[in-house]
């Protein structure tokens, strides 16, 4: 008989990428209006606010233990989301896509050799090598090849690595005894922080021009009384700071704790494929047999790694 603990990790797992999945139709909607920046701060703003409500409480946090929210506020919201925005003025989105989605075998090789997991095994390189190519084929969509961009392609590896070092830090705090709300508000706390210095940079002139205006941040009243009066932008903000943001990522901890870190980050291919689909029916995209192809390569490559991967 299957463990309900696993169950309920496998229903985590597809609760947060089915909702991460429509995070690209939600941010597509607001970029005719918001900055990159803008929607960033916003996002996890929000999210902040809501654990508050949530979590209305302080939890004390034993010694030494704060740089582990530290450390999950930089790398896990401040840099990952700064460098994908960054990587993608410099390089594909495709690119982008298929570069970010190393994460798992960066997350699986560093928990190794960290010593919070066992050595992968074969199936995991062969699930790993089979679902980057339906990744490939699934943000190229066989339409488009994939060349090389040095700058936005090592921005976006060092995304890519910024998100694996999150999953560590993830699994360590996992091993303490706090509230998962708590943790993620620690986590937005930190990551506002670390945005802050980019919001100041973004207030002034070449905040506004750099990397067409992704990091351009507007205080002007008539600006913002005309964006924010828009049901559809607070929708697709309240989406993106409350579910997306506060639920998910707390609900990711949770997932990781039952199913091990690795184990979760392996589901993380999966994400094209809902991006995929949600594109098909909210923008009207078309899914094409190449992205049916590629996402059927990506299914069987999380099958393939076989979630082996047991922390010790």
């Amino acid at each position: 008989m299957v463990p309900v603990r696993f169950l309920r990790g496998l229903a985590l797992v597809a609760f947060t990428l089915l909702v991460w999945g429509l995070t690209f139709v939600n941010t597509r909607a607001l970029l005719p209006d918001f900055s990159a920046l803008e929607i960033q701060v916003v996002r996890f703003t929000l999210g902040y606010v809501a654990l508050w409500c949530i979590h209305p409480r302080w939890t004390p946090v034993a010694r030494g233990d704060e740089r582990l929210f530290i450390g999950m506020g930089l790398s896990g919201v401040a840099v990952y989301q700064l460098l994908e925005n960054c990587a993608i003025h410099y390089t594909n989105a495709s690119n982008v896509a298929i570069l970010v989605a190393l994460c798992p075998m960066a997350t699986a090789l560093l928990a190794w050799l960290l010593g919070r997991s066992a050595r992968p095994s074969w199936r995991f390189f062969v699930g790993f090598v089979v679902a980057i190519i339906g990744v490939a084929l699934v943000c190229t969509n066989g339409v488009q090849a994939f060349h090389f961009h040095p700058l936005g392609d090592l921005i976006a590896f060092c995304a890519m690595l910024s998100w694996g070092g999150y999953s560590i830090f993830v699994d360590v705090v996992n091993t303490k005894d706090y509230p998962p709300t708590f943790v993620i508000r620690r986590t937005f706390f930190w990551a506002l922080v670390f945005t802050a210095p980019i919001v100041l940079f973004g207030l002034t002139a070449t905040g506004r021009t750099v990397l067409q205006g992704s990091f351009s941040v507007s205080l002007d009243p008539a600006v913002n009384g005309a964006r924010f009066a828009s049901g559809l932008n607070l929708l697709n903000l309240g989406f993106l700071g409350l579910l997306a943001s506060a639920a998910c990522f707390v609900v990711w901890n949770m997932a990781c704790e039952a199913l091990g870190t690795v184990r979760c980050t392996v589901a993380l291919y999966l994400t094209p494929v809902f991006t995929v689909l949600f594109a098909a029916v909210f923008l009207g995209e078309r899914m094409t047999v190449v992205s049916c192809i590629g996402s059927a390569l990506i299914l069987g490559g999380v099958i393939l790694s076989g979630w082996q991967s047991r922390p010790r």
